[in-house]
């Protein structure tokens, strides 16, 4: 609006103002004031406004401007990680691709040597196949020269050339064989020997006898000689009443102070001394008294018999035996083997049994019982005929005994095949308790016989030297010629004179033969 006025000319303004009346000009005046601050009011206005929209536009452009650089950098860094990521995966990639070709290069120097080692495994096969084919040539040649040798030099047929080719061959098979058979043995007794050892000292451990051995002579004391007349009695009726009553026979002889009751018959033998201690004490002896004392003592053993059977059933929990049964087991308490009792032995049998059952898992009443019974057929041996194994299982059997039992008592000696576990149990701790230190004893002429016997059967073998039975015959040591018997030789030998020793003599325990074969070089220097 100012910009309108300043352009009107000064004179018209003037002219205009003359020509108007004063109300006019009054409010031409008015007007123009009014006009002039509404202008300047629309101009403060309009100047406010845009002031206002330059700050908008700046405040607009510096948020796109802060919005673009915060998108900026956020691109940025994603686009940091997304190149970090890709380099992570090309680092990794490359490391693998690095191993796989180290692992190539390994390969193929491995191959390489590989094939190296083939071509020189190829180069010696055939340098060795050569050396066959011409070892096979000279080998043949030499065949064929060593066998018309022989046939012009001993004049064999082919035929006896051949026999005697094929013994070599066999004695070569043989010699072979027996180590053979040595290795095989001593391996499949490595894990065994253990285990057995294990399980018999355990028994032995276990079970300690109250006794070794044990001595029975029956002899009875009598006061004076002049008992020995009144023993015998009037032309000889009251011994031999008292031997017809008893069984047994009656040593009256020069030896002071004692007369000795003799029988095969244990239990009687034992009668026999009770009653006549009985009649010396009485002094009534005559042929009444005689047969009164004698059928009360029998009565006195026969409850005793039995009472001991009785106990060693408690002793050993065993159950279920009949009376019978019962009073045979007390008999052998009268009846001893080499010295030792053999009703202690068979208690002692039944607990070594027990335990080694026990260690093996198997069923210890069972191997108790079989131990107990196992010598019940010495008490009746000397009225059955046969072995007492046999005598014993045959007895048993008429008291329903079970397979297993039976099996056990008549195989303990190994006279039958053993069907179960049970009767090589029985075997062995029989053996332990007979070969323990103390367990029995035996005669000086007995004793001396199976020494010479032990001996014997060792020199008896091709390339023996000498022969020597020690530690009681425990132990045969054996001396062999070196030229003789080689090393593979010697085990073979060693192993038949064990074998000849089992088949013919009877012995307790094991008996161990060791075999010597020694080479000597002498010279001298002069």
């Amino acid at each position: 609006m100012n910009a309108i006025l300043m352009q009107i000319p000064a004179s018209a303004i003037f002219a205009l103002i003359a020509g108007l009346s004063a109300g006019v000009l009054v409010a031409a005046v008015i007007w123009m004031v009014y006009s002039r601050t509404k202008a300047k009011t629309f101009q403060e206005d309009l100047q406010r406004q845009i002031d206002g929209a330059k700050k908008e536009a700046e405040n607009i452009i510096k948020a796109a401007q802060l919005e673009a650089a915060a998108e900026t950098i956020k691109r940025k860094e994603q686009f940091t990680a997304e190149a970090n990521q890709v380099r992570a995966e090309l680092r990794e990639t490359e490391m693998r691709l690095s191993k796989r070709e180290d692992t190539l290069d390994k390969q193929v120097e491995l191959m390489r040597q590989r094939e190296k080692a083939l071509d020189e495994q190829t180069k010696e096969i055939e340098r060795r196949t050569h050396n066959i084919g011409a070892k096979e040539k000279q080998l043949s040649i030499l065949m064929a020269q060593q066998k018309n040798q022989l046939l012009k030099i001993t004049a064999m047929s082919v035929e006896e050339a051949k026999e005697l080719l094929l013994k070599r061959l066999d004695d070569e098979c043989e010699l072979e064989m027996s180590a053979l058979i040595q290795r095989k043995v001593e391996e499949a007794t490595e894990t065994a020997t253990e285990k057995s050892r294990e399980i018999i000292s355990t028994a032995i451990q276990r079970y300690v006898a109250e006794q070794t051995c044990e001595v029975t002579v029956s002899t009875v004391e009598i006061p004076s000689d002049d008992m020995k007349g009144r023993i015998i009695g009037r032309e000889g009726r009251n011994i031999r009443a008292f031997e017809k009553a008893t069984g047994v026979d009656v040593i009256v002889d020069d030896t002071p102070g004692m007369i000795v009751v003799s029988g095969f018959d244990p239990v009687r033998r034992e009668v026999a001394r009770l009653a006549m201690e009985r009649l010396i004490q009485d002094g009534r002896i005559h042929p009444s008294r005689i047969e009164e004392l004698v059928a009360q003592t029998k009565k006195e053993i026969n409850q005793k018999l039995l009472q001991l059977g009785k106990d060693a059933a408690v002793e050993t929990n065993v159950r279920g035996l009949s009376n019978r049964v019962l009073s045979l087991i007390g008999a052998l308490n009268y009846r001893t083997s080499y010295g030792q009792n053999v009703l202690r032995h068979s208690i002692e049998v039944a607990f070594l049994t027990q335990v080694m059952a026990d260690e093996l898992g198997l069923d210890g009443s069972v191997a108790r019982r079989a131990g107990l019974l196992h010598d019940i057929g010495k008490s009746i041996d000397h009225e059955v005929e046969g072995s007492h194994p046999a005598i014993g299982a045959n007895f048993l059997k008429r008291f329903s005994e079970s397979s297993v039992i039976l099996n056990a008592v008549a195989g303990h000696h190994g006279d039958i095949v053993a069907d179960n576990p049970y009767t090589p149990l029985v075997a062995s701790a029989d053996a332990i308790s007979a070969s323990r230190p103390g367990a029995r004893r035996e005669t000086l002429e007995r004793y001396i016989k199976r020494l010479e016997k032990l001996e014997d059967i060792a020199n008896s073998f091709k390339g023996v030297e000498n022969a020597y039975a020690i530690q009681a015959g425990r132990e045969i040591r054996v001396i062999v010629n070196a030229e003789h018997v080689d090393d593979e030789a010697a085990m073979k030998v060693a192993r038949d004179i064990a074998k000849k020793v089992e088949d013919e003599m009877t012995y307790p325990g094991e008996i161990q033969v060791t075999l010597l074969r020694e080479v000597r070089c002498i010279e001298y220097a002069r």
